[in-house]
């Protein structure tokens, strides 16, 4: 063998080497560690901020970090603590869109189809898609703009009630549509009363059920429910509480019939089955990869943010994107979030809501679950109010 042949079998050896070592010539930096500290920071400041208690769990891929800070009842001054339920907000969204994606696989469903294919005479434009529904670009008008415009007498108005989704629907047709089917993004939470209608209508079942059938039971999320219209959260759970618009003491919220949210944001659970379902859709193991793909089909929706169907990405100031979805009910602001894969998974959640400053802090609990110590720190503007209106609520477009 000549000095060439030599060569070129040592450079191929070293190569495989290397390969079979999984030491690469240039290797990747590796996925920073969460920061603990940094999460128990966070929870710190929104207290201080106004929040009575708060929790952080990340899953890493098998090994788990959880703190809390803080207590779940003013009254009884009981500790807050990680397994605690409570209400999710607009997390409920990503659920019903996982349903219909399931739909989709079954052939129940054409996500470039007309609503009115499935609900027909329900919508005004033949155009708007199931797939404009759940990207939000429709243009139906959110209803919940004008129900909460006022937070604390919207709520104690609707507290109780119990509405049907034509109903809801109907609140929104009143309004001038937002922008023309398939235009930008604006976020309403009509789409996924929507959303909810398709699945009942396709199905012959409540929402509930499909919900328990498709992902509750055979995820084990042993911890999520949808009671509606019960006005109880089952088990030991966290107290929500409103902040009023103005000056006053905080509202006890946790008993409502959330039924002003419905399929666009009334689901019950903890942070253990969020960080499970989340690892569970971007692991592939809800939908199929086809299915994964179109909800991962992404439209600008604000500075670092875009969205998808039921998903939204949102990108850290370390190059990390992360997956899932924000949510605001009263009394309760969500933060469920997820790397591509589904490897690393965060959930955190206060039990206030209206409350700007705290929103904006709790949303530093994604830079340091996924970036770690390399996260940027970002300071809450001072004195920010966030209506309970666009999130289920999605209060504003910062919480989106």
């Amino acid at each position: 063998m000549d000095s060439a042949t030599v060569g070129k079998a040592t450079a191929l050896g070293t190569a495989v080497l290397l390969s079979l070592l999984a030491v690469p010539a240039h290797a990747a930096p590796l996925e920073p560690e969460p920061d603990l500290a940094g999460l128990r920071g966070v929870l710190s400041t929104a207290m201080k901020q106004g929040a009575p208690g708060a929790v952080a769990r990340v899953d890493n891929h098998g090994s788990v970090a959880k703190t809390s800070a803080g207590i779940a009842d003013r009254t009884t001054r009981r500790a807050l603590a990680t397994t605690d339920r409570f209400r999710i907000g607009s997390v409920t969204k990503t659920f019903s869109a996982v349903v219909l994606l399931q739909l989709a696989d079954e052939g129940k469903l054409k996500l470039d189809a007309p609503v009115n294919r499935y609900l027909p005479g329900l919508l005004p434009d033949d155009r708007i898609t199931v797939r404009h529904v759940l990207s939000h670009r429709s243009g139906l008008y959110d209803y919940t703009n004008d129900m909460f415009t006022k937070t604390v007498p919207g709520f104690e108005a609707v507290r109780s009630k119990v509405f049907t989704y034509r109903q809801l629907v109907d609140r929104s047709l009143r309004k001038p549509r937002t922008t023309a089917p398939g235009g930008a993004y604006r976020y309403s939470n009509t789409n996924f009363v929507v959303a909810g209608m398709l699945i009942e209508e396709l199905t012959g079942n409540p929402v509930g059920i499909e919900y328990q059938n498709r992902i509750f039971g055979p995820l084990e999320l042993a911890d999520t429910f949808y009671v509606h219209p019960g006005m109880k959260i089952p088990g030991r759970h966290a107290r929500g509480y409103l902040t009023p618009d103005t000056s006053g003491p905080l509202v006890d919220a946790t008993e409502q019939t959330a039924s002003w949210a419905q399929s666009a944001g009334a689901v019950i659970s903890s942070a253990r089955d969020l960080n499970t379902f989340l690892s569970a859709l971007l692991g592939g193991r809800l939908t199929s990869a086809a299915q994964l793909a179109q909800m991962r089909k992404w439209v600008p929706a604000g500075s670092g943010q875009a969205y998808g169907l039921g998903l939204r990405r949102r990108d850290l100031s370390c190059g990390v994107s992360v997956y899932g979805h924000t949510g605001a009910v009263q009394g309760f602001y969500t933060y469920a979030f997820a790397s591509k894969d589904g490897g690393r998974s965060l959930a955190a959640f206060v039990n206030t809501s209206n409350n700007g400053a705290v929103h904006t802090t709790m949303l530093g609990t994604l830079e340091s679950a996924f970036c770690g110590k390399q996260a940027k720190q970002t300071k809450a503007p001072r004195g920010s109010s966030v209506g309970e209106r666009s999130e289920a609520a999605d209060p504003g477009a910062a919480v989106r």
